[in-house]
């Protein structure tokens, strides 16, 4: 039988929302190792940011909404998801994945996490099922789960990492194409485009990210 692997989308585009090279990539990736796909995103608004300008605009949208444009319209809200419907679950990365997931992006180690996004990552903690992170998406990650401790990568930036640590977490330098695997939580993590720098290189590490998630699913 597939593994159900669910996917958190935060919005469409790397600026306000999920990297698209990211999320189409995991997307592939899944997809080619026959599992079943279960996106699903929070139903909360944003502020836009012309991806042309990369300057913030007056337009709000909504997560939810912008993530169906990923996904193909099959998408779920967060808030009607469980661990008990997943097998694992995948956060790719963007400015959207600390700036609607939680508000790192702003707040940085005193950040809030949405409390869907809390909730589920504290549900696949508690049992036991493999979470992965990708790009900036682990700072949220580590939010989240900083009673566990987690290590985590987002590459070799040193006050990215430096958050990190003072949220509870560890990190661990890595290129963009390795991932960390932390055993004891079951997570797993990998730079993406916190290095970079193109499309080939992040998939490098999406794809053994990906494989590595499923084959932690038993």
């Amino acid at each position: 039988m597939a593994k159900k692997i669910g996917v958190i989308l935060s919005g469409c585009g790397v600026f306000d929302g999920a990297e698209i090279h990211e999320s189409v990539l995991t997307l592939l990736a899944l997809d080619r190792a026959g599992a079943e796909i279960v996106c699903m995103a929070p139903d909360t608004e944003f502020q836009v940011v012309n991806h042309l300008t990369q300057k913030a605009t007056d337009e709000k949208r909504n997560v939810l909404v912008e993530s169906a444009r990923i996904a193909r319209g099959e998408i779920r809200n967060l808030a009607d998801v469980t661990a008990s419907d997943l097998d694992a679950l995948i956060i790719p990365g963007g400015f959207g994945a600390a700036k609607n997931l939680s508000d790192f992006a702003v707040k940085g180690p005193d950040a809030a996490v949405h409390p869907d996004v809390e909730r589920i990552l504290q549900e696949m903690a508690t049992s036991g099922k493999p979470v992965g992170a990708i790009c900036i998406a682990p700072a949220t990650l580590t939010k989240a789960l900083s009673d566990k401790k987690p290590q985590v990568t987002i590459g070799n930036d040193t006050g990215t990492a430096a958050a990190i640590e003072s949220m509870g977490g560890k990190h661990k330098n890595c290129t963009v194409d390795m991932i960390h695997v932390d055993e004891q939580n079951s997570i797993v993590t990998t730079p993406a485009y916190m290095l970079g720098p193109g499309i080939k290189d992040v998939a490098v590490g999406i794809e053994k990210l990906v494989n590595q998630i499923i084959s932690m699913t038993g």
